[in-house]
């Protein structure tokens, strides 16, 4: 009798504290192009547990049993809507699209396109699994984009008014004179980013991370900034008329000619900030630390 050929062993997950085991066949052949599959591909070295050998992952492990059977045969579960909602962002976050398609049609969503955006957000999940991404110009206005990597994409010159960025990790992004009224980006990582000469007008920024990020004469009235990290930031000549950097940390920002009328600087960390020749007259600063900044000059 012959022995049966032996097989790869298992691979242990770790999901957000819940134990899974499978292969790396399950996780590579029914969507070879998702994060998954990317993981474990062979191409990149995966830190693993130095006893049990489990790869963690910071995920709520609750519904990756489903990932899994749809991995292993293209099961989806019956699940109540709000389930099937938060199945839904899993399999977006590991870049599973045939799930979500799947889930889509459960749901019996329909897209309906009133923004005239040039891509879906399924264009721009695949896109970013490409090496090296661009949207320059491109009209992305009115997509749902949270939660996503696009770390390094340029959005040059692009039109994302009404686009949902929250959550999403977009570090070092290029925003250059970018069309993004009303746009959320709250929670965001946006450390080092560029956004010079970007129109924010109206904006949600609120928790971000903008540190060290270029907002030189960007159009940012009426923005939200409520507890924004914006230390090291540069913002000269910018337009932050009328908005709300309450409790926001400008920490060493350059403010140079900025214009701060009827902004809400409330309990705001201005200190070693660069407020030189500055008119703060019409500002909020009640509550707000400014050891070590650079008044010289300013309008009080």
């Amino acid at each position: 009798m012959q022995s049966p050929e032996p097989s790869s062993p298992p691979v242990l997950l770790n999901i957000g504290g819940k134990k899974y085991a499978t292969t790396v066949e399950t996780l590579t052949q029914r969507e070879p192009d998702s994060m998954l599959a990317a993981m474990f591909s062979g191409r990149h070295m995966l830190p693993h547990h130095p006893t049990t050998g489990t790869v963690f992952v910071d995920r709520d492990g609750k519904h990756f049993r489903h990932v899994l059977n749809w991995l292993r045969d293209g099961a989806i579960p019956v699940m109540s809507e709000s389930e099937y909602q938060q199945l839904l962002r899993e399999a977006e976050y590991y870049q599973l699209l045939g799930l979500a398609d799947c889930i889509n049609e459960r749901l019996g969503w329909k897209k309906v396109d009133s923004s005239e955006a040039e891509l879906t957000r399924k264009d721009v999940i695949k896109c970013i699994q490409a090496q090296k991404v661009r949207f320059r110009g491109v009209n992305l206005s009115g997509l749902d984009l949270s939660k996503l990597d696009l770390s390094e994409v340029d959005f040059s010159y692009a039109c994302i008014k009404n686009t949902d960025f929250s959550f999403a990790n977009l570090y070092k992004a290029k925003f250059g004179q970018v069309e993004a009224s009303s746009s959320s980006f709250q929670n965001a990582n946006l450390r080092e980013c560029e956004f010079i000469g970007a129109n924010l007008q109206e904006s949600i920024l609120d928790g971000a991370n903008l540190r060290s990020a270029n907002l030189q004469n960007a159009c940012l009235t009426r923005c939200s900034f409520i507890e924004t990290d914006l230390h090291s930031a540069h913002l000269q000549t910018a337009n932050i008329t009328a908005a709300n950097l309450r409790g926001a940390n400008l920490e060493a920002a350059n403010l140079k000619g900025a214009k701060l009328s009827g902004t809400n600087l409330q309990d705001a960390n201005l200190q070693r900030a660069y407020l030189r020749e500055v008119d703060l007259r019409d500002t909020l600063l009640t509550g707000a630390k400014l050891g070590g900044a650079n008044l010289l000059g300013a309008i009080r």
